[in-house]
């Protein structure tokens, strides 16, 4: 299946995503702040990255500007996960490049449809 990388804080957040995408045969790697998730995305390459706006170091859309700046990582399909759910928030990371946005709390049945959504949209 997909590789998939969860930037992430919460560790519990984390947890509960992987052992539901696991479960359907994707691979999951997880990195807890923005440096990090940058930097696994370049050594990773993943299929997807589920990206969190309210992480340390740098917040979501400022990683999402640079995976999208960056050759090795611009076509990397981005879904934000993210309490941020003001129409300016949800708008700035549509138009920052990301392949879509969910509101926490969110269902599983939810993001696991729209996470497949966008894996079929890139060929997986």
């Amino acid at each position: 299946m997909a590789r998939i990388l969860i930037v992430e804080d919460e560790i519990n957040i984390v947890r509960l995503i992987s052992f539901r995408l696991e479960r359907l045969g994707h691979t999951i790697s997880a990195a807890a702040s923005g440096g990090a998730g940058l930097v696994a995305a370049r050594q990773l390459s993943p299929d997807l990255i589920l990206l969190d706006v309210m992480i340390p170091e740098l917040n979501g859309f400022q990683v999402l500007e640079r995976l999208k700046a960056d050759p090795a990582t611009e076509s990397i399909p981005v879904l934000m996960l993210t309490a941020r759910g003001h129409e300016h928030d949800i708008v700035a990371g549509l138009e920052g490049g990301a392949e879509d946005y969910i509101v926490k709390p969110f269902s599983f049945p939810e993001l696991i449809a729209r996470v497949s959504t966008a894996l079929a949209r890139h060929g997986h």
